[in-house]
């Protein structure tokens, strides 16, 4: 029996999932973040979430995880590939191996033959799309510096803005800054800040903070409704520009969205209703999650078409 791999590694955590030839899903496993492996102890944090992330399937397969061997094995990372695919070779067992951008593998999955567009607003954000020519492109994934406009951090870092701004006078009230001062334990917006600089909040923490901020919106604050909106807007935006990139006006084109910020009622009406505004925008949640899609380009490596089941 031959066997494929799909990994979706991210910065809030990386999931492997094992697969017959046939498209039976074997096992599944999960483990910490991976996405940078030149950064501190980057590699070592890797190999960590790739071992057990794969130990975890294979057990639930049924396999040895010190002697699997793979037919192919596809890598979905965030923050790009270049700096993963030496290492990874080193430590799995594979004929053919595949190492992408997370984008790549949440289409992969998302939509029917991976044609369409996905929108990603996890820690961070990106849109990317391929069409039945093969041509892709994308917009935005320029890092939580210069970027991810509609991701969870971004969500966060929005709302600590607002607070700050109240805090110092030349803000409107929120209710945003009692929110942060009791998530972190601090007395002021400004201790938050620093706490936030510590290694104790890094940003995929930090991020899990936004379902805080759309708790707030939900609530009637008009300052964390603004933050929404706007986050649904700019992932809108994204999705647009790699529409205008791959397709011709009154196309029909799949859209796909994933990713936490996105299990946000608000975040998700608003962005369904602004791009299927766009005539022949076809709007919804993906068929397969980004580990099952690195799956699904592992099969297509081995030049295999498979309907993934359990």
């Amino acid at each position: 029996m031959r066997l494929f791999l799909g990994v979706d590694g991210g910065q809030s955590g990386t999931t492997a999932v094992i697969g017959d030839e046939t498209g039976r899903i074997l096992g599944e496993g999960e483990a910490g973040p991976c996405n940078h492996a030149q950064a501190g102890e980057g590699r070592a944090k890797l190999e960590r979430a790739v071992g057990s992330s794969l130990a975890q399937a294979c057990a639930e397969a049924g396999l040895d995880a010190a002697t699997v061997h793979f037919a192919a094995a596809c890598f979905g990372m965030s923050g790009g590939p270049e700096d993963k695919q030496a290492i990874l070779a080193e430590i799995l067992r594979t004929d053919r191996l595949v190492v992408t951008t997370d984008a790549v593998t949440a289409l992969a999955g998302a939509t029917a033959g991976g044609q369409g567009i996905i929108t990603i607003a996890g820690t961070g954000s990106i849109a990317f799309g391929r069409n039945a020519e093969g041509a892709t492109a994308r917009a935005g994934g320029w890092g939580y510096i210069f970027g991810d406009e509609g991701g969870a951090f971004d969500l966060v870092r929005q709302s600590l803005r607002a607070a700050l701004r109240m805090e110092e006078g030349w803000g409107p009230p929120t209710a945003l800054r009692g929110v942060l001062l009791e998530a972190t334990g601090s007395a002021s917006s400004n201790e938050v800040l620093h706490r936030f600089y510590t290694d104790e909040w890094p940003r995929s923490r930090v991020a899990t903070l936004a379902r805080r901020v759309d708790e707030a919106a939900v609530n009637g604050d008009g300052v964390a409704m603004e933050i929404v909106n706007r986050a649904a807007m700019e992932l809108a935006m994204l999705a647009a520009s790699v529409r205008g990139q791959l397709w011709a006006g009154g196309d029909a084109v799949d859209v796909a969205y994933i990713g936490g910020v996105f299990e946000s009622r608000l975040v998700r009406e608003r962005f369904t209703m602004l791009v299927e505004m766009e005539a022949g925008n076809r709007c919804g949640p993906p068929l397969h999650g980004p580990a099952e899609g690195a799956l699904l380009e592992a099969y297509r490596a081995a030049g295999i078409r498979v309907e993934l089941k359990r």
